[in-house]
């Protein structure tokens, strides 16, 4: 397993464990249902990015396109989900069109993902 696989790997397991935080956050009245949307992206995306990272891995996909799907969909969780986390806990958004951008990336990333699973893996 390449370095870029481990800290893809790293990353989807610090965005399952954010998802934690923000649910119990949302569950205690530290924030708004932008908060519970921002966890439930994160849980939900987390788990499909170990599993891209790992299917590529195995050889079971195209493996660059897996990589390209696993980027996309952690780029979308941080505007995405970043963006609503600071707004519904700071009040400001992380920049203008962040969240959009970030449905746009998980999109894609999902898309590609489908890509992936279509193109021969190499042997």
């Amino acid at each position: 397993m390449s370095g870029l696989d481990r800290l893809i790997l790293a990353l989807a397991a610090l965005a399952g464990g954010l998802g934690v935080a923000a649910s119990a956050a949302a569950a205690h009245g530290a924030g708004t249902d932008s908060l519970k949307t921002a966890a439930q992206f994160l849980l939900f995306h987390a788990p499909a990015i170990l599993a891209l990272v790992a299917l590529g891995g195995a050889g079971l996909t195209h493996r660059l396109a897996t990589r390209i799907a696993a980027g996309l969909l952690l780029v979308g969780l941080v505007l995405f989900s970043g963006d609503l986390s600071l707004r519904a806990l700071a009040g400001q958004p992380l920049f203008p069109m962040a969240a959009p951008a970030g449905g746009t990336a998980l999109m894609l990333g999902w898309l590609v993902a489908a890509a992936a699973m279509l193109i021969p893996p190499r042997r």
